[in-house]
C-alpha cells in the first residue's frame, strides 16, 4: 500500500513540471477591452468587457489604406492598430503600425520595451538598422525594398529611414498588444521634469550650453 502514495505524488510532480513548462492558455475566447471599468489596466492588459456585450465592430478597424500626414519635421507619421484602437485585441499579445514616409522622411531611433517588431516595406527604400546592448553597441543594418522584412529585437533601439525621393510605406507586426514606444531624443532631452543639464552635459562629453540648444527642440 505505501507504493501508491509514492505513486501519486510522483504523478502530482509530474502533471506540475508539465504545467510550468507550458505556455499559459486563454481562459476565454477572448477579452475585449472594457476602458470604462474602474482599475482597468491589469498586469497582462485590460478589464474585460462582458463577453455577451462584444460586437464585431470591437474587433475591427477600417482605414489602414489612407497615408498618414507626413508634414512634419521628420517627415514620417505612424498609425497605430493597438488596443487602443481596437479593444478585442486585448491579451492577444499582438499589434501593427502602418508607417509613412515622406522623401529622406526619419523614424527616429527609438525602442519598444513590451515588443519584437517584425517590418515590410510595402513601397520605396529604406534604410533601417537596430544596436545591440552595451558594451558592444553593434549595429546590424540593411537597405530594404518593397517585400523586404526585417526584425528589430525586443528593447532594442532601432530606427527607419526613407533613402528615396519618393514617398515609402511599411507596415510593422508587434508582439504585444501595448508595446509601448521609447523614442531616444524626446525621453533624453524632453522628459518632464528634465533631467539635469550637467547630467545630460557630462554623459554627452559637451558643454551646457549644447544641452541647452537640444533640449529646446522637445
Amino acid at each position: 500500500m505505501a507504493k501508491y502514495p509514492i505513486f501519486v505524488l510522483s504523478l502530482l510532480a509530474l502533471v506540475c513540471a508539465l504545467a510550468f513548462a507550458s505556455e499559459p492558455s486563454p481562459l476565454q475566447d477572448f477579452c475585449v477591452a472594457d476602458p470604462t471599468s474602474p482599475g482597468c489596466t491589469l498586469v497582462n492588459g485590460r478589464a474585460c468587457l462582458d463577453s455577451k456585450l462584444a460586437q464585431a465592430d470591437h474587433f475591427f478597424l477600417s482605414g489602414l489604406n489612407k497615408a498618414g500626414n507626413t508634414s512634419n519635421a521628420l517627415g514620417s507619421v505612424v498609425t497605430p492598430v493597438t488596443v487602443g484602437q481596437i479593444p478585442g485585441l486585448n491579451t492577444f499579445g499582438i499589434a501593427l503600425a502602418r508607417l509613412d514616409y515622406a522623401p529622406w522622411g526619419l523614424i527616429p531611433p527609438h525602442s519598444h520595451p513590451r515588443a519584437t517588431e517584425i517590418l515590410t516595406v510595402l513601397k520605396g527604400s529604406l534604410y533601417v538598422g537596430f544596436v545591440t546592448s552595451n558594451p558592444e553597441n553593434r549595429l546590424f543594418s540593411k537597405v530594404l525594398k518593397k517585400g523586404d522584412v526585417f526584425v528589430f529585437p525586443v528593447g532594442l533601439v532601432h530606427f527607419q529611414q526613407n533613402v528615396g525621393n519618393g514617398k515609402a510605406i511599411s507596415l510593422s507586426a508587434l508582439s504585444s498588444q501595448n508595446p509601448g514606444v521609447i523614442t531616444v531624443a524626446s525621453a533624453v532631452f524632453g522628459s518632464k521634469p528634465p533631467i539635469g543639464d550637467d547630467i545630460l552635459a557630462k554623459a554627452f562629453q559637451v558643454d551646457q550650453s549644447a544641452i541647452n540648444r537640444f533640449r529646446a527642440q522637445f
